[in-house]
């Protein structure tokens, strides 16, 4: 009984420890920030979006961005502006739905570019209809795009950073994988998904000793003015700025920060939740307008819809 109450205070204590230390972090980041240049980086749905602007801004720090995308002209215009910047990129048309495709792609990628020091999982989805009004193909896609193009991307990569003990992985998920929202049944689950795992690989990198070296990021932004989300209608909190959510995931990856959420003070919401019981946290999500935020929704067009989102 000794010893494990002694390492209950252990763990609080070292709880305390690192909560003082990433606040730290967080105040100075310029203090705390790695440099990844010569780094390679690979970015899901960086043809378009926030994935576009990340590997711009990526690229000016001196990394080789290889940016993976269904939409080739798209692709092939975000590659051609980072070239424009002076700076390394490579585009490759990869269908992220496909599984078969992305081994076939990230095979190309090894054999043509190098060993992917930092992996952003950023393509992501959204029917945003009811669920009754959605068809089995959009929901399957969801998924396939949104949660299982993850695992098939980090079971090709992972490896190698094992073998170079050196290497971050980034999971591009969503305030909406922390609170349900009318119209965002599939796209919800999904995002929930994408935290459980990215927090389920924390634990297991830990466990093997391997989390010194590979680190994790995973990124809950709300609405961003995409396009992707057109129509949608934000009550209290304000649509933010693909720019402005670009920048804090750079500095969240040169900081080695494990959770970004933005904006920042949503993290209070995300408390509540699990202080609060259901009724009153879904008449709290009410008061911000997250069940209604939908009711306008267009989105992009079909052709459109895959790319870099949240």
């Amino acid at each position: 009984m000794l010893m494990m109450f002694l390492e209950v205070i252990y763990g609080l204590i070292y709880a305390i420890f690192y909560s003082v230390y990433y606040a730290i972090k967080n105040m100075f980041p310029d203090h705390f920030s790695k440099s990844i240049e010569g780094e390679t980086v690979l970015i899901t749905g960086g043809g378009s979006g926030i994935g576009r602007i990340i590997s711009r801004k990526l690229a000016g720090l001196g990394a080789t961005v290889v940016t993976l995308d269904v939409n080739e002209q798209g692709n092939d215009e975000t590659v051609q502006m980072i070239r424009k910047d002076g700076n390394k990129a490579y585009g490759f048309v990869c269908n992220l739905s496909n599984k078969d495709e992305i081994y076939k792609v990230s095979k190309a990628v090894k054999t043509q570019v190098g060993i992917v020091d930092i992996l952003i999982n950023n393509a992501g989805i959204v029917s945003g209809t009811s669920l009754l009004d959605t068809p089995d193909e959009k929901i399957e896609r969801t998924f396939n795009v949104n949660v299982l193009a993850h695992f098939w991307t980090i079971k090709t990569f992972l490896p190698d950073m094992i073998n170079q003990k050196k290497g971050h992985i980034v999971t591009v998920a969503s305030l909406a994988g922390h609170s349900g929202t009318n119209k965002l049944v599939d796209y919800c689950a999904s995002k929930f998904a994408n935290i459980g795992m990215d927090e389920a690989l924390k634990v297991e990198l830990m466990v093997q000793g391997l989390d010194s070296f590979i680190k994790t990021t995973v990124v809950c932004p709300y609405y961003i003015s995409t396009g992707m989300f057109a129509g949608v209608a934000s009550k209290l909190i304000p649509i933010l700025e693909p720019e402005y959510v670009a920048d804090e995931t750079v500095k969240a990856i040169l900081t080695n920060k494990p959770v970004l959420i933005v904006p920042g003070w949503c993290s209070m919401l995300v408390t509540l939740k699990s202080v609060l019981q259901t009724d009153p946290y879904i008449k709290l999500s009410q008061t911000f307008g997250f069940n209604c935020s939908m009711d306008q929704f267009s989105g992009r067009k079909e052709t459109e819809a895959i790319e870099s989102i949240k």
